[in-house]
């Protein structure tokens, strides 16, 4: 194991070992553009505790389910896009809890020492079957 900008780094022979795979394998699946393993001074391939996750998640893929290096991209290309579409909707989320938070807060009442001011309140919505609808008439 080494150290690379802070982060665990470990060398080829060692996550090939760990994970009982040939190191061409895991140069395939760089060359394959399934794997980006940084590179060290001396050109030493390093894979990051990220790097080790991306793996074991192809390994699961290729050995258990039998998917080929072609699905093995496709679905890694769609968890990456779905990853990024969910930090859009979270941040989406956030901005509009914060908006409806500052609307909130425009909207109470301010403390002016009136004590007939009237508070506002929030109430849920009646549901269908609590509504009254008005009863049918035929026309003649």
């Amino acid at each position: 194991m080494t150290k690379s900008k802070g982060k665990a780094a470990y060398m080829i022979s060692a996550v090939a070992e760990q994970y009982a795979i040939h190191p061409q394998t895991l140069r395939l699946y760089e060359r394959e553009g399934l794997l980006a393993p940084s590179r060290s001074e001396g050109n030493t391939r390093l894979y990051t505790d990220e790097d080790l996750e991306r793996l074991e998640v192809i390994l699961k893929l290729t050995r258990e389910l039998g998917v080929n290096l072609a699905g093995v991209e496709i679905i890694l290309n769609m968890r990456e896009k779905m990853e990024a579409m969910q930090k859009q909707i979270e941040s989406f989320v956030e901005t509009l809890n914060r908006e409806l938070s500052q609307r909130a807060a425009a909207h109470r009442p301010r403390e002016s020492g009136n004590s007939l001011m009237p508070v506002i309140q929030l109430h849920t919505l009646a549901t269908r079957s609590e509504v009254k609808r008005p009863e049918k008439r035929r026309v003649r």
